[in-house]
């Protein structure tokens, strides 16, 4: 029986150049380093783990995503736009929640999502 998602890892090639995008861009704090290069982990609510151990290249077009549930996301999008990150979708409405969705510098997706409150 399944108890939960262990983790969400994501295949990089350049470690610094990714931990910046997370650390400095978004504002993940790092909680647990592996090996330097090899496997850096974040905790914004459950594992997420940067790797550069996985013979996967990274990618927005073979698979998953990571959604990250964020306080404005359309001043974050707007602000990631202003640092050059690419969008490739801008901010969206649905009837439950508010999401954009950006490449990482590695080239994997991540979502940015703002559930709606309930009026």
């Amino acid at each position: 029986m399944i108890k939960r998602i262990a983790y969400t890892m994501y295949p990089v090639t350049d470690m610094a150049r990714a931990r910046k995008f997370y650390e400095e861009d978004l504002g993940l704090v790092m909680t647990s380093d592996h090996g330097p290069g090899k496997w850096v982990e974040y905790d914004p609510g459950g594992c997420f783990a940067l790797t550069t151990m996985v013979p996967v290249r990274p990618s927005s077009d073979i698979g998953g995503a990571v959604a990250f549930e964020v306080d404005d996301v359309v001043k974050l999008t707007n602000e990631l736009k202003q640092k050059g990150v690419t969008v490739t979708q801008d901010v969206r409405d649905t009837p439950v929640c508010q999401m954009s969705v950006v490449l990482d510098p590695e080239g994997n997706a991540v979502i940015l999502h703002q559930l709606k409150r309930p009026s």
